[in-house]
């Protein structure tokens, strides 16, 4: 298993040639949000996993921020299997009607 401390969802393309931190996970989406990766760095090298929706497409951010967005590890989950990551904390309270 690779070690990831820290997950980064990237919003807008990225200059990787400077490198990679050791043990962070950076997240890229297509245009149509239907298809990602990650590129993990593991202090040795570089591993590449993708995933691709056949319905639908997964909750992407619209905006492009200047820097990519910090992920905890629930977000990702919740992410990578289509769910709205953003609205987390709002799901994971009980309201009694």
């Amino acid at each position: 298993m690779i070690r990831i401390d820290q997950l980064w969802l990237c919003t807008a393309p990225m200059d990787m040639r400077a490198g990679a931190e050791a043990h962070h996970g950076y997240l890229f989406a297509n245009a149509r949000a239907t298809r990602i990766k990650l590129l993990v760095h593991d202090g040795f090298g570089v591993w590449c996993a993708a995933r691709r929706l056949n319905a639908g497409h997964f909750a992407w951010p619209r905006e492009a921020a200047a820097t990519p967005l910090s992920l905890t590890k629930a977000q990702f989950d919740a992410l990578v299997v289509g769910l709205p990551w953003q609205r987390l904390p709002e799901m994971s309270v009980i309201t009694r009607v």
